[in-house]
């Protein structure tokens, strides 16, 4: 199948924003929304965005990508994905209103774009939003971060041969043991690893985005790269955080692992299981339910690609 892309230009406040818009032969009612991170425009690390729109374009839904205000081709001041609403909001009114036939809105974002995405929802309830597709979302704070890097790159640091022999001949560095130390502290120090210490100084976006999830009305499908930190980290922080913990508990998701991926998924095999991930499942869950069936959840599946 063809697709057609043409240049959108629409408002938000004071300032005009540029997106892309994908077309497929065989469009339905449901379009997305791509809701990059920053800072980043709508063309994405190697070309991601278009691919992806392509693809999903080319299995029957439109895709809007488009530059927040301050970043790419649209004008006014930047935005950081914790403001973003705005923006977002701007541009799904602007697919529908391209685009008639599109009643339903799926976002889908990467790391802080998956943030902003649940942000947005979280904030403004928006009933258009049938689904948020989630890669690698991003809940980044110092104890998250610090916590990831020592069960996961010092635990492995510790298995090689070679960290052995650098310790004991003196060729590791000070700097590299205090930063192990500091690690320790930021993970273990204050809160002790204990899930209700852990929600208490969550950060409020962080709160907000476990909002967004537990009242989700429509479906939320999360990819998790294999090899990146900030899924990892994503893991982490909402396993042992009690907001967290009752969101995933009140609101199931589909769960897709992305096999042998980084962190953009710039390896062709791991962008096209993005790819066809996303397409099965809007034309799986989204695509097939009604408003009123997305009510229902259903018990989390996990699968690979």
């Amino acid at each position: 199948m063809s697709v057609a892309e043409s240049t959108l230009l629409f408002t938000c406040g004071n300032a005009r924003l540029l997106g892309i818009l994908s077309t497929g032969a065989a469009a339905g009612d449901v379009g997305v929304v791509v809701v990059v991170g920053g800072p980043q425009y709508r063309v994405g690390a190697h070309r991601q965005f278009v691919a992806l729109a392509r693809a999903l374009a080319t299995a029957g839904f439109p895709v809007l990508r488009f530059d927040y205000r301050g970043m790419g081709d649209s004008e006014g001041d930047l935005r950081q994905f914790e403001n973003a609403g705005a923006d977002i909001a701007a541009a799904i009114g602007a697919l529908t209103k391209a685009l008639p036939g599109v009643r339903r809105v799926v976002l889908w974002g990467l790391c802080d774009g998956a943030s902003a995405a649940l942000l947005y929802q979280e904030a403004q309830q928006d009933a258009r939003v049938a689904g948020l597709a989630l890669l690698n979302p991003w809940v980044r704070s110092e104890a998250s971060l610090a916590k990831t890097h020592v069960k996961h790159y010092y635990r492995q640091r510790l298995q090689e041969r070679e960290f052995w022999r650098k310790l004991f001949s003196g060729r590791v560095a000070l700097g590299a043991l205090s930063g192990f130390a500091r690690n320790l502290r930021q993970a273990f120090g204050r809160s002790g690893g204990s899930a209700a210490a852990a929600g208490a100084s969550a950060g409020p976006y962080q709160d907000r985005m476990a909002r967004a999830w537990g009242a989700c009305r429509g479906e939320i499908l999360l990819m998790l790269s294999e090899h990146d930190y900030t899924a990892r980290e994503f893991l982490e922080y909402t396993a042992g955080d009690a907001r967290w913990q009752q969101a995933l508990k009140s609101r199931a998701a589909t769960r897709v692992d992305i096999a042998d991926a980084d962190h953009t998924c710039s390896q062709p095999q791991a962008q096209r299981a993005v790819e066809a991930a996303t397409a099965d499942w809007l034309a799986g869950v989204v695509a097939v339910r009604t408003t009123a069936q997305a009510t229902t959840h259903q018990p989390m599946q996990k699968a690979s690609h």
